[in-house]
């Protein structure tokens, strides 16, 4: 796969947490959630540059870090319509709203917003959660051609298979915590649905309520998508051409 990626480098930061640089190097963070991620290393819960931050949903554990982040860095921010109209009002000023089946182009990547299965709430200070709107996934197409496809939160649902014809993305990150998202069975279905051939699993052993193991990915993997390689990533971990 590393040859695909055309001078695009992943970064795993834990949880659900990825930062892409492209090939003209321009950083790109997916659902930041580092201050308090027990699975980002401590030398990389600081993000110095940052040009262009996508956004799934709004639980915290997605979005704790999203204004200080935006707030440091001047970053644009790619969002539903209900978190771009919250952060506006946060005093955010380079937002770009997106809705599901939408594409935009923005830091050198090109971005389409898919249909996620879950919920979206935004955590305020006093405690209190407003509405978030609907969560997404996201293909990100990269200047080399090479798509990978972040479901944030999901199930399973059928139409990953019409998501796999339309946009064809060489690289899968599935979420398998199970309890609050899919498992390691059903996310095993996710990939064959896809038709991808690399699949990483995410979203899972951070807490109690994310039990599913990459063992059991790649067992379900082997058996109900034998063609799919399964790529585990330690936090800190690069894929890179």
């Amino acid at each position: 796969m590393e040859e695909m990626l055309g001078g695009t480098r992943i970064t795993y930061l834990g949880h659900s947490t990825f930062q892409f640089t492209t090939a003209g190097g321009e950083q790109i963070i997916i659902d930041p959630f580092l201050t308090d991620n027990p699975q980002t290393p401590d030398d990389l819960k600081r993000v110095s540059e940052l040009d262009t931050m996508l956004i799934t949903h709004g639980h915290f554990d997605h979005f704790s870090d999203a204004l200080p982040l935006l707030g440091q860095t001047g970053a644009t921010a790619v969002s539903n319509f209900e978190i771009f109209a919250y952060l506006q009002r946060q005093g955010v000023e380079d937002g770009i709203p997106i809705q599901k089946g939408g594409t935009i182009e923005v830091g050198g990547i090109k971005v389409t917003a898919t249909h996620a299965f879950h919920s979206s709430s935004i955590p305020l200070d006093d405690g209190s959660l407003i509405y978030g709107g609907e969560p997404l996934g996201y293909v990100v197409e990269f200047e080399s051609g090479f798509r990978l496809y972040h479901a944030g939160d999901t199930a399973v649902f059928g139409d990953m298979q019409l998501i796999g014809e339309l946009y064809r993305p060489d690289l899968a990150l599935l979420p398998i915590g199970d309890q609050v998202t899919m498992g390691p069975f059903e996310a095993a279905h996710a990939a064959r649905l896809l038709g991808v051939r690399h699949v990483v699993p995410i979203h899972y052993q951070t807490f109690p309520f994310t039990p599913g193991t990459a063992e059991e990915f790649q067992q379900h993997v082997s058996e109900i998508a034998p063609g799919v390689t399964v790529r585990v990533m330690k936090p800190g971990d690069d894929l890179a051409s």
